[in-house]
C-alpha cells in the first residue's frame, strides 16, 4: 500500500431482533478479528436489551422500526458508508475468524461479494432436515435462473464492495432478501465467490426466528416474482406455448368437425371459441415477452451507464 493510499473503511453490519445473549460475544469476536472496523448493531424492534448490550460493547446503534430482514438491509445501504461490508447475523452462529476468506477476495478485486457458505461444514443440530431440503430446493431455482453453480443461497454471512451497495436494489421485507441480494448480482452479471465457512448451532438461550413455511413461501414467491420480472421473455414465452398446446387441444373436435361433415358444420362450437381464445392470449403472451424483453434490456443498459457515473465520482 502506498504511503498516500488509505486503508479501506470496513463496516460490519450486524442485523438483530431479539439477541441479548448473544450479540456482545459477536461484537467482541469481530472487534479482535477486525480491530479498524466500524461495527453496527441495526436494532429490529428489538424487546430485550440487545440494543443496551451493543452500546455497552461499543457498537453504533442504529434502529430500524420497520419489522424484517429486508427493511434492515435496505437500511444499511442507505446509512452506511464504507468500502468494505461484512453483514453477519447476531445470533452466534458464524465464526468471526473467517471473516478474513471473505475480505480478502473482495479487497482483491476478484470478486464483488462473497458468501461464506455453510453447507459442507455444519454443526449437529445446525439445521432441520427440512430446512436443508428447503434451500436445495432454492439453490437449484436460483442456480437454473442464473446460469450459476452457487452451493448456499441463503448464508447471512457476507462480504460486499461498495459496488454492490450502489448497484443492488433491495426491495424485499424479510428473511427472503439474501435470495433477491443473490438473484440481483447474477443479473447485473456481477462476481459471486463462495468460501467455505464453519456454522455452529444456536446457544441454548438463543431462539430462532425463522419460521419454516411462512418463510420458505416468501423466498418461492420472491424467486417466481423476480424470475417475472428479469426474465419475461422466458416467463411469458413458456405460459404462450401452454396456452397455445392447450388451444391447440381444444380446437381437435372442432377442427374434425369441420373436415369430415358435409356443408363444414361445426358441433362443438364452446370448444371452438375456448379454442380461438386461448390461441389469443397465447400470442398476446408472446408478444408480451417479447416488450418486455426489449425494454428490460434498455433498462439494464441505462442502470449500468449511470451507475458507472456514479461510481467513478
Amino acid at each position: 500500500m502506498s504511503a498516500l493510499q488509505q486503508p479501506p473503511i470496513i463496516a460490519v453490519l450486524i442485523p438483530c431482533y431479539n439477541e441479548q445473549p448473544t450479540i456482545a460475544r459477536v461484537i467482541e469476536d469481530f472487534r479482535r478479528q477486525l480491530p479498524s472496523a466500524v461495527i453496527y448493531v441495526f436494532d429490529n424492534c428489538s424487546t430485550d436489551a440487545t440494543a443496551a448490550t451493543a452500546k455497552e460493547h461499543g457498537a453504533v446503534v442504529i434502529k430500524e422500526p420497520r419489522k424484517g430482514k429486508g427493511f434492515v438491509i435496505e437500511s444499511m445501504f442507505d446509512k452506511i458508508n464504507a468500502d468494505i461490508y461484512v453483514t453477519v447475523d447476531g445470533d452466534d452462529t458464524y465464526p468471526a475468524e473467517d471473516v478474513h476468506k471473505l475480505i480478502d477476495p473482495v479487497l482483491a478485486g476478484d470478486a464483488d461479494m462473497v458468501v461464506g457458505a455453510r453447507l459442507s461444514n455444519y454443526a449437529d443440530n445446525s439445521f432441520q432436515p427440512m430446512h436443508l431440503f428447503g434451500n436445495k430446493l432454492i439453490r437449484s431455482l436460483v442456480n437454473w435462473m442464473g446460469n450459476a453453480r452457487l452451493t448456499d443461497i441463503m448464508s447471512g454471512y457476507r462480504a460486499f464492495s461498495r459496488r454492490v451497495v450502489e448497484k443492488i436494489p433491495v426491495v424485499s421485507a424479510g428473511f427472503e432478501v439474501e435470495t433477491e441480494m443473490t438473484i440481483q448480482m447474477l443479473y447485473h452479471r456481477m462476481k459471486i465467490a463462495e468460501v467455505q465457512v464453519s456454522y455452529r448451532p444456536r446457544p441454548a438461550d438463543s431462539i430462532s426466528k425463522l419460521s419454516l413455511w411462512r418463510d420458505g413461501l416468501r423466498v418461492l414467491w420472491k424467486i417466481f416474482s423476480l424470475f417475472r420480472a428479469f426474465k419475461p421473455l422466458t416467463f411469458f414465452g413458456f405460459l404462450g406455448l401452454i396456452l397455445l398446446l392447450a388451444g391447440l387441444l381444444a380446437g381437435l373436435a372442432p377442427i374434425n368437425d369441420y373436415i369430415t361433415n358435409p356443408g363444414h358444420y361445426v358441433r362443438h362450437v364452446p370448444l371452438a371459441i375456448l379454442a380461438t381464445g386461448l390461441i389469443i392470449l397465447s400470442a398476446g403472451c408472446f408478444f408480451l415477452g417479447i416488450l418486455l424483453h426489449a425494454i428490460n434490456w434498455r433498462l439494464r443498459e441505462l442502470h449500468n451507464v449511470i451507475t458507472r457515473k456514479q461510481y467513478i465520482k
